[in-house]
């Protein structure tokens, strides 16, 4: 990329990203089950993650909308797949979350159910990222998904949240032992992205990291 910078974006393309995601975006359905989902159109990137990882949060962080996405301090509200429009040039899709103890084993196995089908249909899906809380890293329910993603040929990207949460020499420990662990993985993607949605730290390289698939 001519004139890129050390996060790999030159300044055109941060401001290309602030742009797309500073436009109007809404929400458009929630879906239960496959028949549900709108026709496919623009490009969808999908976001995952355990329960309580801060998916809404980086949503709202994404849009700089405090109330599009509603984050709950209830683990497992997300129960269906949310999708909003940014604009007409993409689409955000919050999948329910994972890895919740208290949700009942037949809820779970439906949630389930519904993200295995939609991951493995979905044609106009073209990112997944893939929430981990910088205090924890990745943790056996993460693993799964991965595992799942890489079965169905997915690309994935691993967004470190919370970042503002620990040192920043733990952060970027933590960075480089999941870029060892995801190295040889078909479908991830190579660069593990640390934000926080508190501070607005790597914010701005993941939209200009997600507006590279508007109006594909």
């Amino acid at each position: 990329m001519t004139g890129a910078g050390a996060d790999g974006f030159s300044p055109e393309e941060i401001e290309t990203g602030r742009r797309l995601f500073a436009q109007n975006c809404t929400f458009m359905l929630g879906v239960v089950q496959m028949d549900g989902l709108p026709d496919e159109g623009p490009a969808e990137v999908a976001f995952a993650g355990r329960s309580n990882v801060g998916k809404s949060t980086l949503l709202n962080a994404l849009t700089n909308q405090k109330g599009l996405a509603r984050a709950s301090n209830t683990p497992g509200r997300t129960q269906e797949i949310n999708y909003f429009d940014l604009a007409g040039a993409m689409r955000l899709v919050d999948l329910p979350g994972y890895g919740y103890a208290r949700a009942s084993r037949k809820d779970a196995e439906a949630w389930t159910r519904l993200t295995r089908d939609f991951l493995r249909g979905r044609s106009t899906l073209q990112r997944v990222c893939l929430l981990v809380d910088s205090r924890h890293g990745l943790k056996p329910a993460d693993i799964d998904v991965m595992d799942l993603l890489d079965e169905v040929a997915v690309i994935y990207q691993i967004v470190l949240t919370k970042a503002d949460k620990i040192k920043p020499t733990a952060l970027e420990a933590l960075r480089t032992e999941t870029d060892q662990r995801i190295r040889r993985r078909p479908a991830a993607f190579p660069i593990v992205r640390p934000t926080s949605s508190e501070t607005g730290f790597g914010i701005d390289l993941l939209r200009a990291e997600l507006a590279g698939f508007a109006g594909e």
